[in-house]
């Protein structure tokens, strides 16, 4: 025969102040749980939705980041002959790029953070069309002018349109502030990948890149076998979507390491919160536990009832925890890529998969807490505890 849940119910209200405790040591792991994996989640989003289905990034092989990478003009011209690759009114759609890392400091606290330097070509907007500029224009061939990513012009001082910044030996104008979608794309600045080179004192036809737009995203295969067949080509060509994902891996898989040390420390203490809960309650409630044996219910249902009310407890932490990191979602954050060593700027995102991922791991800890004093009011003597009615 089973416990009516009802009862479980009002035992929580009658004991609310030992139960609260228990349930706000539940809610602050699942919510420092929740917010690392909402962090790393909202840092690997970003930089995947840099890249675009109908894209294909060519670089040096064994190059590994676009940073390592050196790639002559001679192999830009034969990719641009490949087949799969997409045309438009001014040719083959293909930038070659460079990038570098320069200083900048940050609004909010006046130090200096590295921002990626991009340098392009004049067809980088077409070859990724979901760029678009939304304040000034676009820089002009052979000038020193910038244009800059929306995150990074709110986020470092300086970097608005009019300005002259200075990085490299130079000096340079903001022209524009384009939009990226919130891809990492936002905390670079991109300026001519020529003028870039000649700053540094880089060889003047060498670039770090190069991203090729398809004719579709079902041309990748066709582009990839020409070039790695090429004996005058010495490259590695992926999918734009393909090199940001393993760009996101490095930092993403730290975050959650040390997110899931912390709350496994964290929940140490939440199932220590619950266990002294319901040993008390065991300890409170050893006459009704007795007069129910008598009345027949057996040990089996006197664990489940035991069990029910630790999740309950955990259940109600769980969903407070998820509440509290809720407005998490969104809020803008910025962290070093390991991979460039630069700063991009990203948002939180709580998805419903993560809360439920909350969920269970509250209900974890409930299953956890409440088993052992289940188990010791199951197996407390009847006649013992009827003795002292």
């Amino acid at each position: 025969m089973a416990i009516p849940v009802i009862y479980n119910l009002r035992s929580v209200r009658a004991r609310w102040n030992s139960a609260v405790v228990a349930v706000l040591g539940i809610a602050g792991t699942v919510g420092v749980f929740v917010a690392m994996l909402s962090l790393a989640n909202g840092f690997k989003a970003t930089l995947v939705s840099s890249g675009s289905p109908g894209n294909a990034l060519v670089m040096r092989a064994g190059a590994g980041a676009e940073m390592n990478g050196a790639l002559p003009l001679e192999q830009v011209k034969v990719l641009e002959d490949a087949p799969g690759v997409a045309r438009g009114s001014n040719g083959p759609l293909i930038t070659p790029e460079v990038v570098v890392i320069a200083p900048f400091p940050m609004r909010s606290t006046g130090t200096d953070a590295n921002v990626q330097i991009r340098g392009v070509s004049s067809k980088a907007l077409e070859v990724r069309s979901q760029i678009k500029i939304v304040e000034g224009r676009l820089f002009r061939p052979g000038l020193t002018e910038l244009v800059v990513g929306h995150n990074a012009s709110r986020t470092y001082s300086g970097l608005t349109v009019g300005n002259t910044v200075s990085f490299g030996g130079g000096k340079w104008n903001i022209v524009g502030i384009f939009d990226a979608g919130g891809s990492a794309f936002d905390s670079e600045v991109w300026c001519d990948s020529h003028v870039l080179n000649q700053i540094y004192h880089r060889p003047e036809n060498v670039f770090n890149s190069v991203t090729v737009h398809l004719t579709s995203p079902g041309a990748l295969r066709q582009f990839k076998d020409s070039a790695s067949s090429d004996p005058r080509l010495t490259v590695d060509v992926s999918s734009e979507i393909e090199y940001y994902d393993k760009q996101s891996q490095g930092l993403t898989t730290l975050i959650k390491i040390l997110g899931s040390i912390v709350a496994v420390v964290m929940g140490i203490g939440a199932v220590f919160g619950a266990l002294n809960t319901m040993y008390s309650a065991v300890a409170e409630r050893s006459r009704e536990i007795a007069t129910m044996r008598a009345l027949g219910f057996g040990g089996p249902s006197v664990v489940v009832s035991f069990v029910i009310e630790a999740l309950l407890i955990s259940l109600l932490g769980g969903a407070l925890g998820c509440l509290a990191v809720f407005p998490l979602n969104g809020l803008t954050t910025g962290a070093m890529n390991l991979q460039t060593f630069s700063h991009v700027a990203f948002a939180f995102r709580v998805t419903p998969v993560l809360m439920v991922m909350g969920i269970i791991f509250a209900l974890i800890m409930g299953v956890v807490g409440g088993i052992f004093p289940a188990l010791r009011a199951a197996r407390r003597p009847v006649a013992e505890a009827l003795r002292s009615l």
